[in-house]
């Protein structure tokens, strides 16, 4: 957690985008950009050049020239030195990061200083320590003409890497990715969001000032369909697709990716249940959930829109849960007392507030919020939403089944324990829960028995980078952190010699 305390004006980081390809910003030759706006007040931030299939060739070709040039010359004390180095920068260069993080997205300063920009940086630092003492397994293998036989394994780098990264959290989901492709090896191509291009781009001054070679870390700009990410993961040289995002845009990219048969690594959708039970403590339960649910306006992949509370309590949360809704403070990022910004875009309140209809629409309860906040000033222009509570909807509604990715969730009582875990894994996804219960058996047999790649018991986002992060069922494929990101980023191999 940073200790950091400036806080920079976001204009500060308003200017156009830029593709960084072979170690320079250009505006490739398409003569295509799109307006890239602010979510708070809907204002133009600048604009953004759209990569073609040149320009994406361009990155690819530097990309592969680079890994069979200076950057695959490197030693791994090197390499991984040079990405201390880009951590260090990032610090150095915290208020620039900060404010372009900020601008983009709309997020607290609270949430962008004390999460998205120190992870950032940590995220180079953590993949550099596991690479330099990650070790491999060796054998020794008795022969029948009585020799023996050393048989021990070598980790080398996948190759190109196609990094295709979401909105929600720019800055730290990228480098989740590019970190431990590079700590790995290998050299990246990075599609950002087209929402939130800024410091995606804004990482390249870095990856010059520090001095790591051209065509390691490359950046193009552009959609999905017919533009940047389709061109990437079609493209024959590269040899390895990470994604995060939509579970349907995950389903297009394994098609591309089958051509050439390119591994994928995917953190897809999610529509996580939390868990709580009469014997959790109450003030824990209502505090974590309130995270969970509504940190980063509901944005984020991990987030809980389901939540389940045994009868016995169940009014008690609901109530507690609404008065610390209540107790949220909407406004711009710089403002001390604001610990809720905006959604993404207006694209995306569309989406939500669709959801906030159909939840009406199919007889919920609205606890509180439901619809637009009034804002003051210009900021009635951006992409504000009320953060919304429903209860009193069957199993089968819309938004108890669908991932929505905004500030809301729906609250359903249980009276058992087998109910309750019936419930929560009654979803397409498996991506992350949370379990509240004083009760240390109950915390084993239930988590142990939920269908997600996460299972947080009495707390929510605390991560340690090293252990196992992903989805099973339709919220992803493969794992990342630790170790784990290796197998991923690294093609093993076994060396055996006849002694």
């Amino acid at each position: 957690m940073s200790t950091h305390t400036a806080r920079p004006s976001i204009e500060s980081a308003r200017r156009d985008a830029a593709h960084f390809i072979d170690g320079a910003f250009t505006q490739g030759a398409t003569g295509k950009s799109w307006e890239n706006h602010c979510p708070l007040d809907n204002s133009v931030i600048g604009h953004v050049p759209e990569a073609g299939k040149a320009e994406v060739d361009a990155a690819v070709t530097a990309a592969r020239a680079a890994l069979d040039g200076p950057w695959g010359e490197l030693t791994v004390a090197q390499r991984t030195d040079m990405l201390a180095a880009v951590a260090n920068e990032i610090t150095n260069r915290f208020d620039d990061f900060l404010a372009a993080e900020c601008l983009d997205t709309g997020k607290p300063y609270g949430t962008a200083s004390h999460i998205d920009i120190p992870r950032g940086a940590a995220n180079f630092k953590m993949f550099a320590e596991t690479v330099k003492n990650i070790s491999t397994e060796t054998f020794i293998l008795d022969t029948p003409d009585g020799a023996n036989a050393l048989n021990y394994g070598l980790r080398r780098p996948k190759g190109v890497i196609a990094v295709i990264s979401p909105w929600n959290l720019p800055l730290l989901l990228m480098t989740w990715k590019v970190g431990p492709a590079l700590a790995c090896g290998n050299t990246v191509v990075v599609k950002p969001s087209e929402e939130t291009p800024l410091t995606a781009t804004l990482l390249g001054e870095v990856m010059n000032k520090v001095g790591v070679p051209k065509g390691v870390y490359n950046v193009v700009h552009g959609f999905g369909p017919n533009s940047a990410g389709e061109f990437l993961t079609q493209h024959p040289l590269v040899n390895g697709i990470t994604f995060t995002g939509e579970t349907r845009t995950g389903e297009a990219i394994m098609k591309q990716a089958a051509v050439g048969l390119r591994q994928v690594s995917f953190e897809l959708g999610g529509k996580n249940p939390a868990l709580v039970f009469a014997d959790c403590d109450l003030d824990k339960a209502v505090e974590g959930t309130l995270r969970s649910a509504f940190a980063n306006c509901g944005q984020v992949c991990l987030g809980t829109e389901r939540i389940y509370v045994e009868r016995p309590i169940f009014e008690a949360f609901v109530a507690r849960l609404k008065a610390g809704v209540e107790g949220l403070r909407l406004g711009r990022p710089e403002e001390p007392s604001t610990t809720m910004g905006p959604l993404v875009s207006m694209e995306h309140r569309e989406k939500v507030l669709s959801y906030y209809k159909a939840a009406v629409d199919e007889g919920a309860t609205v606890v509180t919020g439901g619809g637009v906040p009034d804002m003051p000033g210009d900021l009635a222009q951006g992409a504000w939403v009320e953060p919304t509570i429903w209860t009193g909807l069957g199993d089968d509604a819309r938004v108890v089944n669908e991932e929505i990715f905004g500030p809301c969730c729906h609250i359903r009582p249980f009276d058992t324990e087998e109910e309750a875990i019936r419930l929560a894994n009654s979803t397409r996804y498996g991506l992350a829960a949370a379990v509240w219960t004083e009760n240390l058996a109950r915390a084993h047999r239930v988590a142990g028995k939920l269908d997600v790649g996460i299972c947080w018991v009495n707390s929510w986002f605390l991560r340690d980078l090293r252990t196992a992060f992903g989805g099973s069922k339709q919220s992803g494929i493969g794992r990342e952190g630790g170790v784990h990101s290796l197998e991923f980023y690294t093609e093993l191999s076994n060396v055996c010699i006849k002694l």
